[in-house]
């Protein structure tokens, strides 16, 4: 038992300082010689982008995320395939929105700065400048990124909702985050929607016996089956019922009152030090400040910097 919680303790330091040796080359304010305005530009963009349609913040959240998630913050996630085998064709990635954002944005970067931003770098300024474009917080974006080629269905293995704390933790552990990084990320789910086949289990048929999952608030749950039968694969929910287009802490008072939308959600409260987070943060201390650490962290996993990778012309293919 020993031996195995030390190898356990082993791989995560290994973990930790690989992801430590990849971020060596980030850094802010890497184009400021060599694209002065490359953040400007990104920023443009996106605020107008946000103007039109402000319920593209978190899919685009959600891109940076799932792209980092896979191959590292790569942008392995844009990339195109002309068979449908990419990271963007796996189920988890169909209903991320908001590509054109990124492609309008490399063209205005290409034209003032051909060659120079990388399109990983473009989609780690794109996330965070939705929030702030939904008056969430904002936080300095490393840049230094270069881009990958190869982009795989195969490989796209991420967090799902139904997961369970243990499976949570060790997902997030294993891309050098702890169990803080886990709920706050978390807390994007403060924006957005869910739809109802992501429910189905939870509220009909949660242990194979016709029954709801007990750890789902009873009246909470009952709303939720006026809204999703058990049939229905279309229907939108809102992640944050009543503040899903606000960037707050309201996610985590729902949380603490067992009224997380996944089972994800309701997992932060199984284990002692994600529960502690779920309530410290529900009582709207840091969260903004927080979310700013944590999306620099996992801006760093597994990144290409220096020689590796590529600054692609386009986004969606490789040069």
């Amino acid at each position: 038992m020993v031996a195995s919680k030390r190898l356990v303790v082993s791989c995560f330091l290994l973990v930790l300082l690989l992801v430590e040796a990849n971020a060596q080359g980030l850094k802010v304010g890497f184009y400021s010689k060599t694209c002065p305005h490359a953040e400007d530009i990104v920023r443009k963009v996106v605020f107008a982008a946000m103007k039109k349609a402000p319920t593209l913040g978190a899919p685009l959240l959600r891109m940076f995320f799932h792209d980092c998630f896979v191959r590292g913050c790569d942008g392995s996630v844009l990339l195109d395939s002309s068979n449908n085998q990419a990271e963007k064709n796996a189920v988890p990635n169909l209903s991320l929105r908001g590509f054109g954002i990124i492609d309008d944005s490399k063209a205005a970067l290409e034209k003032v700065c051909p060659g120079i931003v990388s399109c990983s770098d473009i989609l780690a300024l794109i996330a965070r400048d939705a929030m702030v474009a939904l008056e969430g917080p904002s936080w300095e974006v490393e840049t230094g990124r270069r881009d990958g080629r190869v982009s795989n269905i195969n490989e796209v293995n991420l967090p799902s909702p139904f997961d369970n704390i243990a499976k949570l933790i060790t997902d997030f552990r294993t891309k050098g985050l702890n169990e803080k990084d886990l709920v706050i990320l978390s807390g994007g789910h403060t924006i957005g929607m869910g739809h109802c086949p992501l429910m189905t289990n939870r509220l009909y048929n949660f242990t194979g016996r016709g029954d709801s999952d007990p750890s789902l608030d009873s009246e909470y749950a009952a709303n939720l089956r006026k809204k999703c039968k058990p049939t229905d694969t279309t229907t939108a929910l809102e992640m944050d019922p009543g503040s899903f287009k606000t960037f707050d802490v309201s996610y985590f008072k729902l949380v603490a009152k067992r009224r997380g939308l996944f089972q994800s959600d309701a997992a932060l409260l199984d284990n002692s030090k994600t529960r502690a987070y779920v309530l410290q943060q529900a009582r709207g201390s840091t969260f903004f400040h927080d979310f700013g650490v944590s999306m620099v962290k996992m801006g760093r996993i597994e990144v290409l910097t220096g020689r590796t990778g590529e600054i692609r012309k386009m986004c969606r293919v490789p040069n």
